[in-house]
């Protein structure tokens, strides 16, 4: 006689299983989120935009050029670019790490009012001071970005920019349904108030069933 598995003998399917493993933030705002959301893994996100400009740039990037750098810098609000934040500021730590990981040279810029990159006709332009750090530096790239936020939804841009021709070597960007940690960083919160039929259908930010599980 054949003796049964005791887990799948609960009559839980194996793909229910997997389906559960695999909890994601990609699934924020739907209406999977109360079961499958999860919470912004800047790690990971961090280390995906280095990858996506390094691989993508073009001219390519030199790696292991310890006397041409990359500067990576703040990013900041694209409704003020003289304002930043805590997400700004560690966001930056996550995509200098994913160039170290991966045999760059990174040295990052606290961005102050005098470095902050502008806007002309749309596109971003680096200030006189970033140009002449980077000359300074002798920097091969420099990495800028904004982030642009509605309820929930943040809008990520992120640039690999010529510090000589200042033009933009390749771009990462994004649309995220932020989790209530990442919205705190921000110094925000999830706005019940909303007229926006579609919006209402998202459910305020919180730990998903599976976190509360396995958590």
């Amino acid at each position: 006689m054949s003796r049964s598995v005791p887990f799948l003998s609960t009559g839980l399917p194996l793909s229910l299983v997997l389906l559960l493993l695999t909890a994601c933030s990609h699934l924020n705002g739907t209406r999977l989120e109360p079961v499958l959301g999860a919470d912004v893994n800047l790690v990971k996100l961090g280390d995906r935009v280095a990858n996506v400009l390094i691989t993508r740039s073009y001219p390519p990037l030199f790696p292991q050029q310890a006397n041409q750098p990359i500067l990576v810098t703040t990013l900041v609000n694209n409704d003020n670019l003289d304002d930043t934040s805590s997400f700004g500021r560690s966001f930056q730590n996550n995509v200098t790490a994913g160039f170290v990981r991966r045999g760059y040279a990174v040295r990052e810029i606290k961005l102050r009012r005098d470095l902050l990159v502008e806007t002309h006709r749309g596109e971003f332009m680096l200030t006189r001071e970033l140009r002449e750090l980077a000359t300074r530096e002798q920097a091969q790239a420099i990495v800028v970005g904004t982030y642009t936020m509605t309820n929930r939804v943040m809008y990520l841009s992120v640039r690999l920019v010529d510090p000589e021709e200042r033009g933009i070597r390749s771009v990462y960007e994004d649309r995220l349904y932020l989790d209530a940690n990442t919205l705190g960083m921000l110094g925000l919160r999830f706005d019940h108030r909303t007229t926006d039929a579609a919006s209402e259908q998202v459910r305020p930010p919180s730990p998903s069933i599976l976190n509360r599980i396995l958590y």
